[in-house]
């Protein structure tokens, strides 16, 4: 099967997702444990960002910890905390990706995997990304 790059992005925050709540292993580690699984689909697209994400969080924490205005990351569902990375992290290092493509694909996994309002939660912090970064 094609893996087409929503589907890429959807592998790669189930990989932050796991990587969050795991705390403890390794990047590879969670890629070998993830590929043990009959589900996972391999992709070249959702590995890069993956390790994209993981190789330059604390740049892309910074940028989301100066928008999070009155919230604590701790406060976060995990959930929530890798959409907001991954997210950032297109806008901040994949020029290929329009930052409004990186917030709304954010958006369209925040209704499938989160809380049913945390959607424009994510929404209101990743705009405020945006904004940080000079990309409105």
């Amino acid at each position: 099967m094609i893996m087409t790059r929503s589907m890429s992005r959807e592998t790669a925050f189930l990989l932050l997702f796991e990587y969050g709540i795991k705390g403890n292993e390794t990047k590879e580690e969670i890629i070998a444990h993830t590929e043990e699984l009959t589900n996972f689909s391999k992709s070249p697209y959702a590995e890069s960002v993956f390790f994209g994400c993981i190789d330059n969080l604390d740049a892309i924490n910074e940028k989301v910890d100066k928008c999070l205005v009155g919230w604590k990351k701790q406060r976060l569902s995990y959930v929530s905390r890798a959409l907001l990375t991954l997210a950032t992290y297109e806008m901040m290092f994949a020029a290929d990706v329009p930052y409004k493509v990186a917030i709304n694909e954010a958006v369209e996994l925040s209704k499938k995997y989160d809380d049913d309002k945390a959607y424009t939660f994510i929404n209101g912090v990743l705009n405020a990304v945006a904004e940080e970064l000079g990309l409105k």
